[in-house]
Parts: structure tokens; C-alpha cells; sequence
């Protein structure tokens, strides 16, 4: 199997490339939002770069039973919710299976929540642009969430900006949102990491550490 060459040294990294992508001192300034984990240490330096406010967008992702790694769905704030039902039939996902991994995930998603936000209401959305970030996208399930979710909560536009993904997550993602940025798109698509030198786990502390230290 052919190597590949990693594109990006770490997420920070990832993201001031991602953020050269992106239209300098737009106006207005777009939110940015970080699908944590992963997505925060990316979006930092894009909402450093558009000069917008931040927060996180939780989504959790729809493991299928006996491969977690490989989504079949996800679900995010506000009860949205998105199943690939292709792949619930190929695979052969009960009702009553997928009943309980929506479940545990949602509950999952409040204990995120309630972790990185605390009492604090999330960052309004409602008539603004906004840009949505994570550190890559293989099935795009959890973005397509996203993209839900912030239309819902009434963005005025909405920008999908990732450093890696697969062409089919972007070809789906741009039936989605008003626009997608993505700095690599390869042709063989493996697995985000693969493309990090340093693609080492963000964990919930380092999330509510950087919401800390926003502006």
C-alpha cells in the first residue's frame, strides 16, 4: 500500500492554511463554529483570521455497531438528526439498535454540552454568516448535521471549511451549504490522520481551555 505523505504538521497548522483560503476581513464577519473535539484547534486560527466570534457546535457521530470508526449517521444540538439509511440496510441495523445508539449519543451530546459550554449561552448565530470547521471529513455525516443545525438556529449563510476530505463527503456537503472549503480533497481517501504529522487527540480540557481564552 502506498504511503501517504502527510500535508499538515498538526491542527493548528491546518488551520492557518485552511484560513488563507478564506476571504480576508469579510464583512460582516462570519461565527465560527468548531465541531469539537478535533475541529477546535483549527477553528482558532480561522476566527483569528476572519476576526468573528467562535464558540463549539456539538455533533456526535453514529458508530455502526461493531464498527464505531465507520458512521452511519449523526446527531446534534438542538435534536437534529441525520441516518444513512444505505448504510443501515447494507449493514443491517435494527430499529431497536439504532434507537439505542441515537440515545446514547444524544445523552452523550448534553454531557458535552453542559462540559465545554457550562451556563453559558452558546454565541447567536441568527441572521449572520457562518463558517463551520473541523480538522477533516471522511463520510461528512457529522458535518451534514452541522450544516442543519446552523441553518435551524438561523445562520444567513453557511460555510463548510475543512483542510482534508474525501470527494464524496465534499461533493455531499456542497448539495448542503451555501459553500465548501477544502484545501486538499485526494483522490484516495483513507482516513483523516493520515494526513497530520502530529494528529494527536484533543481532549475535552484542551476544549474548554481554548473557549477560556477567546477574546
Amino acid at each position: 500500500m502506498r504511503e501517504v505523505a502527510a500535508m499538515f504538521a498538526d491542527r493548528a497548522d491546518a488551520g492557518r492554511r485552511l484560513a488563507a483560503l478564506l476571504p480576508r476581513d469579510p464583512q460582516p464577519p462570519p461565527v465560527v463554529l468548531a465541531l469539537p473535539r478535533g475541529g477546535v484547534p483549527v477553528a482558532v486560527p480561522v476566527a483569528d483570521a476572519c476576526g468573528g466570534e467562535w464558540d463549539v457546535l456539538v455533533v456526535r457521530k453514529l458508530g455502526a455497531p461493531g464498527n464505531p470508526e465507520y458512521a452511519i449517521g449523526a446527531v446534534g444540538e438542538g435534536g437534529v438528526r441525520v441516518v444513512d439509511e444505505d448504510s443501515v440496510r447494507s449493514m443491517r441495523v435494527s430499529d431497536q439498535a439504532l434507537s439505542a445508539l441515537v440515545a446514547a449519543q444524544e445523552e452523550e451530546l448534553r454531557r458535552r454540552v453542559v462540559a465545554y459550554r457550562g451556563s453559558r449561552p452558546a454565541v447567536s448565530v441568527t441572521g449572520r454568516p457562518v463558517v463551520i470547521v473541523d480538522d477533516g471529513m471522511a463520510t461528512g455525516s457529522s458535518m451534514a448535521v452541522a450544516v442543519q443545525v446552523a441553518r435551524q438556529l438561523g445562520a444567513s449563510r453557511v460555510t463548510v471549511a475543512v483542510p482534508v476530505g474525501s470527494w464524496q463527503a465534499v461533493a455531499m456537503l456542497r448539495g448542503l451549504a451555501d459553500e465548501v472549503v477544502c484545501a486538499d480533497v485526494p483522490e484516495s481517501f483513507m482516513a483523516v490522520g493520515v494526513h497530520y504529522d502530529d494528529f494527536t487527540q484533543v481532549d475535552d480540557m484542551a476544549v474548554v481551555s481554548a473557549l477560556a481564552e477567546r477574546p
